[in-house]
């Protein structure tokens, strides 16, 4: 294809191919444990590390990354402070964040101008100082997921049950919390901050409904994730258009033709049962079926 002639699309795809597996994942994870607005509410908070590194003169990227890992680790505090009343921690923190990148852009007029490729994402954004950044996330993130998948699942499901079986429930829930900051602030360049959200929760969303497994969940939150970042920046270098938010409708139209078709099979299931019943005929699985447990 004639787009990865140019060296900027090359590590537009290799970085949106990774962000798009470790943010699926990391989406599965939220949406379970019911924190799906954290991955918002970091790419808030690392807006105020773009802003404060704008006014620093320092590389903008990193300091996003060092701010939303910061915001990470304090809304796990936070949260531990609100047991009965988690989600304030998200609303804590979000305002925290968006009040300061609100006051350092005023503070420097000159913010402003090159604050759209954060905000809504830039496959020009993305360089090679960037794609080394997302490379050691992708890494870190994947060995984290891969080392405590069996933890993370029981905490997911019943966080009291893991305290009692012996599980370091808050370290866990820690690097949880540092690792999510590392992705949401990583996919910042190629969806942008406003945006960042819908890379988490989309195909994790659809995955969630469709998937008969949390490991068949897992799967195909990255695959939805996967086709939805490559074909968002296709269309998107076709098109001229955003790539954040090509990206983010793509995923969100899998999402309304997946539950549609679901939805459509689940009532042609049962139209085809109550069927059967008024014939009398059973359904042809349950023929197999029945035919196969009298031949045992």
């Amino acid at each position: 294809m004639e787009m990865l002639h140019y060296d900027f699309m090359q590590r537009a795809f290799c970085a949106g191919g990774l962000i798009a597996l470790l943010a699926s994942v990391l989406g599965v994870y939220l949406m379970l444990r019911r924190q799906a607005l954290m991955a918002d509410m970091l790419s808030h908070v690392s807006l105020a590390g773009v802003a404060a590194g704008a006014y620093l003169h320092m590389n903008p990227t990193v300091t996003g990354f060092v701010v939303a890992t910061l915001g990470a680790i304090a809304v796990e505090y936070v949260r531990r402070s609100y047991k009965s009343y988690s989600e304030i921690s998200v609303a804590i923190i979000m305002v925290g964040g968006l009040s300061t990148a609100v006051v350092l852009m005023s503070l420097n007029q000159s913010i402003n101008k090159g604050f759209s490729a954060y905000l809504f994402g830039s496959v020009v954004a993305v360089n090679q100082t960037e794609l080394i950044l997302m490379f050691a996330v992708a890494l870190i993130g994947g060995a984290f997921f891969y080392v405590f998948r069996r933890p993370l699942y029981q905490i997911t499901f019943d966080e009291d049950t893991a305290k009692t079986s012996g599980l370091p429930v808050s370290w866990i829930s820690l690097g949880f919390s540092v690792v999510t900051g590392m992705i949401v602030s990583a996919a910042m360049p190629i969806v942008g901050v406003l945006l960042v959200s819908a890379l988490v929760v989309l195909p994790a969303s659809l995955a969630i409904r469709i998937a008969p497994s949390f490991q068949a969940a897992l799967l195909i939150a990255m695959g939805i994730g996967l086709l939805g970042v490559w074909a968002g920046l296709t269309a998107s270098y076709e098109l001229s258009t955003p790539p954040g938010g090509t990206i983010a409708l793509l995923l969100l139209s899998f999402l309304v033709v997946g539950l549609s078709l679901k939805k459509a099979i689940v009532k042609w299931g049962k139209a085809r049962n109550s069927l059967s019943q008024e014939t009398g005929v059973a359904p042809i699985n349950s023929v197999a079926r029945l035919s196969k447990e009298s031949s045992i």
